[in-house]
């Protein structure tokens, strides 16, 4: 493979009451003479007198006719008050045909993809439901500020970057997708690496990840998309273990640039957890190179454990959405105004860092 061009985003290119019988009257012997159904020795009792007009419903008269349900409504009104077995069943049934209509549009290919390749519907029901189980069971990800986010309109999330393997942007993802009151999805930008490297090149297309480029970004929030991005790239991921929560430089402030030209909101965005899942505690620059890797990971697991020692640790995950800053009242020129530029991306980093150490003295421990 040839050696991998690390593109950080700014650096190198421009989600039914019961029914009541009457009384069984019961007899103890045969009937004789006499009224018809007398039985002797008891008195036969007087036959009530109905209405002979359509006058006004006593209450008595409502009561007689509450008890007097016929017997196909009656049937109607236990079936609908006892639970369907038959209910569970057509529901299963649904989602069987569901499962095969969706199956049957992928194998004709009938399905829409956007003009990056975005398969939404693939995302939702395939993608998100894989990687739930690992946001909410194996990471326990707790999600603050989403309302932050808005609900229409593009919206530019920056956040810090860490974890040797890029887990922290995938649970952002979900994050966003999962708990945003509006349903909206995460476009996160990403390396040149990523679409090198083949079956991910095309799942990354699919889950809505384009290359991390600044007219890819306009294009997507000028759209009205919310973009994601993670300015460290391969600085902040590939860190060592001793600099974690530390955050690298965040480049030229191309991030900056590109949302005052599309006028839309910067939201900052700090992640805790991502940065033990994989303590990366040397480099292996050699092999890194002869791979055409950024760099190879030594970690206490590692290649020591084989595939094994490439399960991440279960650590406990806090995501905080900041609030926006927003970039709507500049003028157009000020996307070409490299002291502003700079200040804004100061302000975005110190945010994030800032909440960082925040959620750190927030965290009861690694795992809990």
């Amino acid at each position: 493979m040839a050696d991998a061009k690390v593109i950080p985003f700014d650096d190198d290119r421009s989600r039914g009451a019961a029914v009541q019988r009457p009384p069984r009257r019961r007899g103890g012997g045969s009937r004789r003479g006499g009224e018809p159904g007398a039985v002797r020795g008891v008195q036969p009792l007087p036959a009530p007198q109905l209405p002979q007009d359509d006058g006004p419903v006593t209450p008595a008269t409502s009561a007689t006719s509450a008890t007097s349900v016929p017997p196909v409504a009656a049937a109607q009104q236990a079936s609908a008050a006892a639970p369907s077995e038959r209910g569970a069943g057509v529901g299963l049934e649904q989602r069987v045909a569901a499962g095969l209509a969706f199956l049957r549009r992928r194998l004709t290919g009938d399905y829409e993809v956007d003009e990056f390749g975005y398969d939404e519907e693939l995302t939702d029901q395939v993608l998100m439901s894989l990687l739930r189980p690992v946001y909410e069971k194996y990471f326990r990800v707790e999600v603050k500020g989403i309302e932050n986010i808005p609900s229409k309109g593009g919206a530019l999330i920056v956040a810090n970057h860490s974890g040797t393997l890029p887990m922290d942007g995938l649970m952002m993802q979900v994050a966003v997708h999962d708990n945003h009151p509006a349903g909206r999805h995460l476009r996160l930008l990403a390396a040149d690496l990523v679409f090198m490297l083949p079956v991910v090149n095309e799942l990354a297309r699919k889950a809505g990840h384009t290359l991390a480029c600044a007219e890819d970004a306009q294009r997507l929030l000028e759209r009205g998309e919310v973009v994601g991005v993670m300015p460290e790239g391969f600085k902040g991921i590939g860190k060592p273990f001793g600099e974690r929560y530390k955050l690298q430089r965040f480049g030229r402030g191309g991030f900056v640039s590109t949302a005052l030209r599309a006028g839309t909101p910067i939201i900052p965005c700090s992640i805790v957890g991502a940065e033990e899942i994989y303590p990366m505690i040397g480099n292996a620059k050699t092999l890194a190179r002869l791979l055409g890797f950024p760099y190879f990971p030594l970690t206490p697991t590692f290649p020591w454990l084989g595939p094994l020692g490439a399960i991440p640790l279960p650590t406990k995950w806090m995501i905080q959405f900041g609030e926006p800053i927003p970039t709507d009242g500049y003028p157009p020129e000020a996307a070409e105004d490299p002291m502003l530029m700079f200040n804004l991306t100061d302000q975005v980093r110190e945010q994030i860092q800032h909440t960082l150490y925040k959620l750190l003295v927030q965290r009861r421990s690694v795992f809990f």
